[in-house]
């Protein structure tokens, strides 16, 4: 939940317990900052969720299926997710004498987790291998790279740039959450991962109107710097944008059909 991450490491518990989000420690420093905080935590929350998810379980699958609905909807409209997300780590006090954070930068850093966690859900759906991977500078998962990605190479499809840049200028998070579900659902129908820790961090982030400017470029700068992996164009897919992006319709097994 990768470069934001890297001063914040969430610590892991060695025997899950049967709850749909096992609770996470987030070891907090003086240095680390707000955003890393919510990539630390929006990671520590989707992985276990993931693996048990792949494996069948079904608490996992159940607990994506609720937060899946939540994709794209402001977290106020969905009474029904309240507590799924122990977001408890994010009131911690740093442990060499930082300040906790604010009213204000809680309320943002929980938003931020919400939207990657149910945005993520849906990635996931009927998906059979991980759809949140954390990227590398081999294997970029940023956004804007996972974008690129859904075209050809040395082309630029315009519909899917035109979602892109919508998403960009959106307004508020709710129409910036509304606008990323559109685009992870191309994303879910080409199998392309996304590196939900690292976009968790740069949406709280895009919440301060002083960084929003710096969180478009690093989305520009990831969608121009990708190259795709030297093979043969005839072996890399090209999505279109046909997908449905007002409905859930996929290739959906029976544990997704709740």
């Amino acid at each position: 939940m990768t470069t934001p991450t890297k001063s914040t490491t969430p610590t892991k518990s060695t025997t899950p317990t049967k709850s749909t989000t096992p609770t996470k420690s987030t070891t907090l420093t003086k240095s680390t900052t707000p955003a890393q905080q919510v990539s630390a935590l929006t990671g520590g929350l989707i992985v276990p969720l993931q693996r048990g998810y792949l494996n069948d379980e079904s608490s996992a699958v159940a607990a994506l299926a609720r937060l899946r609905r939540g994709a794209g909807k402001d977290v106020s409209q969905m009474p029904d997710l309240w507590g799924l997300a122990d977001t408890g780590p994010l009131h911690g006090r740093p442990a060499e004498g930082g300040r906790p954070l604010s009213e204000s930068e809680l309320m943002r850093a929980e938003d931020a987790v919400y939207v990657a966690l149910t945005l993520w859900a849906l990635h996931q759906q009927s998906r059979g291998t991980a759809m949140h991977r954390p990227g590398s500078t081999t294997a970029p998962r940023a956004l804007g790279a996972a974008v690129r990605q859904l075209m050809p190479p040395r082309e630029i499809a315009e519909p899917i740039r035109k979602r892109f840049v919508r998403a960009g200028t959106a307004p508020g998070l709710t129409a910036l959450a509304q606008r990323l579900r559109e685009l992870v659902l191309l994303l879910r129908g080409a199998d392309i991962p996304l590196d939900y820790a690292l976009l968790a961090g740069q949406l709280y982030s895009w919440q301060e109107p002083t960084a929003r400017e710096a969180v478009r470029r690093m989305w520009g700068r990831s969608f121009h710097s990708y190259q795709a992996p030297d093979q043969d164009e005839a072996d890399l897919p090209a999505a279109t944008d046909d997908t449905d992006t007002t409905t859930d319709s996929t290739d959906s097994t029976d544990k997704d059909a709740s």
